[in-house]
């Protein structure tokens, strides 16, 4: 869809690594930007007979060629350019698309160019990708270009530049708001006149595209490796795409070949979202869409374990780095859940492997399972003392392999943990996989631990005490309301999963325990006007985003009156830029307003939240990838950057999918 403007445009993004952004209103305006706001510069130019004009950096030293608009999409960003001999449009194609993993870790982003002449004249477009992409200092550098077969039977070849640093360390740090600094960045053409360069005096690799009098498009691959991945407890990993292909050769060369495919499957993704987004929302959603959906695939990591199961691990960008964290997986995954399931559970198999772990003796839930790119044991909430890190603690430094620590050494301080909010999220997803697959496999595994944790839900849910809960930024709070509606629906996602074992006299303790609770919920939380934030005290209130589970599990716990008081409320204290979070700040998370917005069938209401936050993005002064945690009357961003949970967005999409699907829940699109 064709916007007006973006806090940042999204370019190439894979991972949380090959991550590039504009933060400018117009492409040649500032240096591009890896989402951490560290440059990552990528330049362009085009040679109109001899005078040459910038669309992409660069406009101190050349004269820029006009930017007429901009176009996003869930899986491309277009910019058009154009002045008085020719207008050039530049395309940039991530195909993250979810039904293929192969094509959701192939590091391969298309950047085409279509150049329409309004006068006779020679025209030439180059590309370059700086040193940036792979180091953080000047290093010394290797590169070279070559040509390569593309692996069709037609014989056809591709040219490529390539760079990387001299002296390697895969995998050499852990932490937050750092770039990679190993591996090798490819820029490579399929095109017979593409002249690729890796440039050493100028530290860059690019790509010099002619066009001729009847040549009207062409284009070029960027692609990284990264050589080494993730470190999954102890094990060194690669990409899943190193299971389909060789390597990166041959990776871009099947992105050469199954272009015009994947183009098309991506073309019609991109629609398919845009319309239902439209349909739910109105432009305002389906903008929302566009500008999340890939930064939510691209803020994870997709490998294998040992035995060949997908593994999809996120990374906590601009909060602290962690890996696979529990509370970031829960709000990511509506966007998923369209997809299937196989992506949220490759989300819960490291969290249940770790808990399992001797070093986690704990009766609920963990955190994390480490800080990215080492997912080998929770760094959250470490007691540092008993943890013997030293100076490890430091960003850019690597943990000590925690799930290999023996029972009894007290790493973790249990005040900094969040206990009813990751039993009730782990609880919840289980549940949720296993109603969407129609079958119990993938949590029997595991039941004894799910039983462990509804258990700490029984026991401290109902009102608990003073703990941290996902918007731990907020600090400790007792007789979190919120909270306890997660433990409320943790408790039936339980009962959900008896009833699938074949257990029905269990799973309906569960469901009246749940039940009971929700009822006497009602009673301590009501305030005439809304529900509070905490128990006890009625001049309070907050989001309370974790009922949308009662719906979509089509459980009926809560009364529709708390639907209905609360949702009205939301929009009586709407800011600018959207309804606060609770009532102690003025700041927001976009993801959960979204949750709130799938709660209601009333379109207008649905709107009123949805339109404040398209706003917040659309004018924030703060030039950062869509931040989910920000002021809502200044639309200044507090912190948290190109982070998986705006997934979140996509949560009133999934409610009507799933309704649609089976009948359970409630839809609120219109029957035509």
């Amino acid at each position: 869809m064709n916007i007006k403007r973006a806090a940042s445009i999204p370019l190439i993004l894979h991972d949380p690594y090959f991550s590039v952004w504009s933060s400018a209103d117009c492409l040649y305006d500032a240096d591009t930007v890896h989402w951490s706001g560290q440059r990552q510069q990528l330049k362009g130019y085009i040679m109109v007979d001899e005078t040459v004009y910038c669309f992409l950096g660069d406009k101190e030293f050349h004269k820029p060629i006009l930017q007429r608009a901009v176009d996003v999409t869930a899986t491309a960003t277009e910019y058009l350019f154009e002045n008085d001999k020719v207008s050039l449009t530049v395309r940039f194609t991530s195909p993250l698309l979810p039904e293929e993993p192969k094509l959701v870790s192939r590091p391969c982003t298309y950047v085409d160019f279509k150049v329409v002449k309004k006068t006779e004249c020679s025209v030439e477009v180059h590309f370059y990708v700086s040193a940036d992409l792979v180091q953080r200092s000047r290093d010394a550098l290797v590169g070279g270009s070559y040509t390569q077969k593309t692996g069709t039977e037609k014989e056809k070849f591709y040219s490529y530049a390539f760079m990387g640093r001299a002296f390697q360390q895969p995998l050499g740090n852990s932490g937050d708001n750092v770039t990679i600094d190993w591996g090798y960045a490819y820029l490579a053409s399929d095109e017979e006149n593409a002249a690729l360069k890796y440039d050493d005096k100028n530290r860059r690799i690019g790509c010099m595209l002619p066009f001729g009098e009847n040549e009207g498009k062409k284009g070029l691959i960027i692609a990284y490796d990264d050589m080494l991945s993730i470190n999954y407890f102890g094990q060194w990993r690669r990409a899943y795409w190193t299971k389909e292909y060789k390597d990166i050769l041959e990776a871009v060369g099947a992105a050469f070949a199954d272009k015009n495919e994947v183009l098309s499957r991506a073309a019609a993704l991109d629609e398919e979202i845009y319309k239902k987004a439209v349909e739910i929302g109105g432009e305002a959603y389906a903008y929302l869409c566009c500008m999340s959906f890939r930064q939510a695939v691209a803020a994870h990591k997709l490998i294998t374990d040992e035995e060949g199961n997908i593994l999809f691990l996120s990374k906590e960008n601009d909060s602290n780095g962690c890996i696979g964290t529990v509370d970031v997986s829960y709000p990511s995954v509506p966007l998923f859940f369209l997809f299937g399931t196989e992506y949220v559970k490759g989300m819960l198999r490291p969290v249940l492997r770790f808990a399992s772990c001797e070093a986690w003796e704990y009766d609920f839930a963990p955190h994390d399972v480490g800080r990215y790119p080492y997912a080998w044991g929770q760094v959250y909430g470490l007691n540092y003392e008993q943890a013997k890190t030293g100076a490890v603690g430091e960003n850019g430094a690597v943990f000590p392999p925690y799930y290999m620590y023996p029972k009894g050494s007290h790493i973790y301080d249990v005040r900094y943990q969040m206990p009813v909010e990751e039993c009730g999220n782990m609880l919840i997803l289980v549940a949720a996989v296993c109603m969407l697959d129609e079958d119990i496999s993938f949590a029997l595994p595991y039941m004894k631990l799910l039983e462990q944790w509804v258990q700490y839900l029984l026991s401290n849910g109902e009102d608990p005490g003073e703990q941290l809960c996902t918007d731990d930024f907020a600090g400790h709070l007792s007789h979190n309301a919120n909270l306890s509606v997660k433990a409320i629906m943790g408790i039936e996602a339980f009962a959900r999963l008896k009833r699938q074992q074949g257990r029905p006299e269990e799973a309906e303790k569960y469901h009246e325990t749940a039940k009971s609770m929700a009822a006497n919920w009602e009673k301590r939380a009501e305030a005439g006007d809304h529900y509070v934030l905490a128990f006890g005290n009625k001049d309070t209130w907050s989001l309370k985003y974790n009922l949308v589970w009662d719906k979509i599990f089509g459980s009926g716990l809560f009364s529709g009156k708390v639907y209905e008081t609360e949702l009205s409320y939301y929009i009586q204290k709407a800011d600018t830029y959207g309804v606060p979070l609770d009532s102690r700040k003025n700041y927001t998370k976009s993801d959960w307003i979204l949750w709130c917005a799938a709660m209601t069938c009333d379109r207008l209401q649905k709107k009123q939240f949805i339109e404040p936050v398209a706003a917040y993005l659309e004018k924030s002064a703060s030039r950062v990838p869509f931040s989910d945690w920000y002021e809502t009357d200044t639309g200044r961003y507090c912190h948290f950057i190109a982070r998986s949970v705006q997934g979140g967005i996509f949560m009133p999409m999934f409610m009507e999918k799933w309704a649609a699907q089976k009948g359970e829940g409630e839809s609120c699109v219109p029957k035509s």
